[in-house]
């Protein structure tokens, strides 16, 4: 056994104490550095949110602004409702837990009583709808219907019911003013979801969402949400360890949301929608001879534009659907009923978001390309009936020959050859299939023309159509081209294989059969009627393309104005005075003696006095009957309409768009003008007038044929007359100053 000397092991244990005492006093340290960091540097922080834990917060809703018409007349407001609300703190309070006066309540208001308890539970991830999604301090919504005799037995008995109230409340109401739905240009509400009070739980005002609150998730109700919302008040309730109130910290009154002027006219948003919905009833009833059965017509779009602001006087789609639906929370049969495979989706704006090919509408551009590739507009080119290019015979519309004819002449007649000849004739300028340097000006002025983006207007879910040139060729068939070449390697023969052989080889090539089906809106090109009412605003104005608006300026609730919406300029057409006025005279021709004068001079539309232009358009889509497009304009609105299956340009949207004309300048049947029954002979300038109030000052009109503006309608958001067992009943915050039709 080794001796160990006694010095050695000393130093030992001296080495081991001093280890442990420098272990001992950095632990130490650490210590008493955290702990002046959370008691010194950040007190005052952790002692806020210390506080924090015993306030609660009990949000009042703001009164959210109305939409306004040109006029003032109100789209969407705001309606006054008795709502009968149940505080769950007073509720826990009682011995029972409130199960009595609960069953109470539910007696008085008609309702089962486990309906009422379900609606004040709280939720969770095990808890079933009805339950309820906010604070648990703040008053639960039980009804948003209650009757005056139902809230007078509440407030009159107040001792069997402790914790419940009913008090008039401001909820949204889409007027459907002069009868104009617009209900994809409103849009809706719906409440907040809870990842969107997650994200904004930091911040304040306006930019936070709380889970009372209601927001806009389509149409002017989004895009507008934050003008529109106003601020949430918010009292703060100080409560013990136990939750039980024991006071107040204090309170933020509600703001109620800034109003939005639009540029619509509710009496021309009318009169859109009937003419669209006629159009398409009287298509179903018309036989197409292509498919021997009658047309479907599922689908339609219609806008009129102020040719020289851009803004929108009237945006129709159809189907269509009732935005009151979602008042409240929409049920589930409902929603099935606008989303369903059945339902054709009428939660579609088809004005923006309705994607087809543009037919011969597009032929204006053409003309303009071929301009630009130097074809003379004093040249006179063959229109046969029809023409082989590639091996495939391309045929006149109707297979009629009209010789040799000058542009102008073509856009009247809508000759489809002549666009075939000077599409094919650049495209073997441009190199064919071995293209070098190629200019692709029919590609090119579309895209100069606004094509294949979106035009920006102010609604959400706006899509861009499509332009489909090289570049989009390309990136098509890098996204096809296996699935191209795995159904031909299986040997069918059937069209659909012959497409996939030849796609597979060559689908990047820019054949001849694109070049000419592009002169002529087919193809592949799709187009929306916004994109082509902004073209056809731009020939009548002297070739500015403005980026089409609704919202026309914001006020205050007593009328003051926030902001102004102003035109804006986005381009030129590439088309010089000359050429707008050359194609101005044939879009006349075409109203005059072309294919839209059987549904205009001969019916007996004043071309002399009141000078239409237009664009007939039938498209025609694979598996489908024909889409009818109607471009027009006068020398103030351009009006167009397209009818998913719904026949020819003329006779499909003919007879409806006359009548929208007729509408806006006060044209009779037989042709003759009575400016005392027009809608709206010249656009709508200047921004309504207000009363001190804030209601909407509208001249009265007087006229026959058209519903007059005579008695004032009542503020959608003012409180009704309640009677004198109601008077405790708490008025309806900021809905001073709303505006009134």
């Amino acid at each position: 056994m080794t001796n160990i000397p006694e010095t050695g092991r000393t130093q030992r244990v001296t080495i081991r104490v001093v280890v442990l005492q420098v272990l001992v006093l950095s632990l130490l340290a650490t210590l008493g550095g955290r702990l002046w960091y959370l008691q010194i540097r950040t007190g005052s922080q952790y002692t806020a949110k210390a506080e924090g834990n015993h306030i609660r917060e009990v949000v009042e809703p703001a009164v959210r602004g109305e939409i306004l018409d040109a006029s003032g007349r109100i789209l969407a407001g705001n309606e006054t409702k008795l709502v009968v609300s149940v505080s769950r703190t007073s509720l826990l309070q009682q011995k029972d837990h409130g199960k009595a006066v609960l069953a109470r309540l539910a007696d008085v208001l008609g309702l089962p009583a486990k309906d009422v308890q379900d609606k004040v539970r709280l939720c969770d991830a095990k808890t079933p709808q009805p339950c309820w999604n906010g604070s648990p301090y703040q008053p639960i919504p039980v009804t948003q219907q209650a009757t005056t005799q139902q809230a007078m037995q509440i407030m009159e008995r107040r001792e069997d019911f402790p914790g419940v109230t009913a008090q008039a409340t401001a909820l949204r109401r889409y007027t459907g003013a002069e009868g104009a739905s617009a209900a994809q240009v409103l849009g809706y509400l719906s409440p907040v979801t809870d990842d969107e009070v997650q994200k904004t739980a930091d911040k304040t005002g306006r930019d936070r969402r709380l889970p009372s609150d209601q927001i806009g998730r389509a149409g002017l109700e989004s895009v507008y949400d934050d003008d529109l919302r106003g601020t949430t008040g918010v009292d703060r309730l100080e409560v013990d360890n136990l939750g039980r109130v024991i006071g107040s910290a204090g309170n933020t009154p509600a703001q109620p949301g800034n109003n939005l002027i639009t540029s619509i006219d509710a009496r021309v948003q009318k009169a859109v929608e009937d003419q669209l919905a006629q159009a398409m009833a009287d298509a179903r009833k018309t036989f197409d001879k292509e498919t021997n059965k009658n047309y479907e017509a599922d689908s339609g779009a219609a806008v009129v534009m102020d040719v020289h602001t851009g803004r929108i006087i009237a945006m129709a789609s159809a189907p269509t659907f009732d935005p009151n639906l979602w008042v409240g929370g929409i049920s589930a049969n409902d929603y099935q009923k606008l989303t369903g495979k059945d339902s054709n989706y009428p939660l579609i704006n088809r004005a923006i978001q309705g994607q087809s090919a543009p037919g011969s509408t597009f032929k204006v551009i053409s003309t303009t390309a071929a301009v630009q590739a130097g074809y003379s507009l004093d040249g006179h080119y063959p229109c046969p009936q029809s023409l082989t290019i590639g091996g495939r015979e391309f045929k006149n519309f109707e297979s009629e020959s009209f010789g040799d004819i000058s542009l102008e002449r073509a856009l009247e007649i809508s000759c489809d050859t002549v666009f075939y000849g000077l599409a094919y004739d650049q495209w073997m300028k441009d190199g064919g299939i071995k293209p070098k340097n190629p200019q692709d000006w029919f590609f090119k002025t579309a895209h100069q023309f606004g094509l294949g983006t979106k035009t920006g207007v102010d609604l959400p879910g706006e899509v861009t159509g499509r332009v489909p040139d090289r570049q989009w060729k390309q990136s098509f068939y890098d996204a096809n081209k296996d699935s191209w070449c795995a159904q031909a390697a299986k040997g069918g023969h059937e069209y659909a294989d012959e497409i996939a052989r030849e796609n597979c080889v060559d689908g990047n090539v820019m054949r001849a059969g694109d070049s000419v089906n592009f002169a002529i809106g087919q193809g592949d090109t799709l187009v929306t009627p916004l994109q082509m009412a902004r073209i056809y605003s731009a020939l009548a104005n002297g070739g500015t393309l403005y980026r089409p608006t609704i919202g026309k300026a914001v006020v205050s609730p007593d009328g003051t104005l926030v902001r102004d919406i102003a035109p804006h300029e986005d381009g030129k057409l590439p088309a010089d005075g000359k050429l707008l006025q050359y194609i101005n005279e044939a879009t006349a021709g075409v109203v005059e003696r072309g294919t839209a004068a059987w549904k205009f001079t001969g019916a007996g539309w004043p071309q002399k006095q009141i000078e239409l232009h237009a664009k007939t358009g039938t498209a025609e889509v694979a598996g489908k009957q024909t889409t009818s497009w109607l471009t027009t304009y006068s020398s103030d609105y351009a009006v167009v309409m397209t009818i998913s299956q719904g026949g020819t340009g003329s006779g499909g949207s003919g007879d409806a768009v006359r009548r929208i004309y007729q509408a806006l300048y006060g044209v009779d049947d037989k042709g003759a003008i009575d400016n005392t029954k027009a809608l709206l002979p010249k656009p709508q300038a200047d921004l309504p007038k207000f009363n001190p109030d804030g209601t909407a000052i509208i001249k009265p009109v007087s006229y026959e044929g058209t519903r007059a503006f005579l008695d004032p309608v009542q503020p959608a958001g003012a409180q009704q007359p309640l009677t004198v067992a109601l008077a405790a009943l708490e008025p309806v915050r900021g809905t001073q100053g709303r505006g009134r039709a």
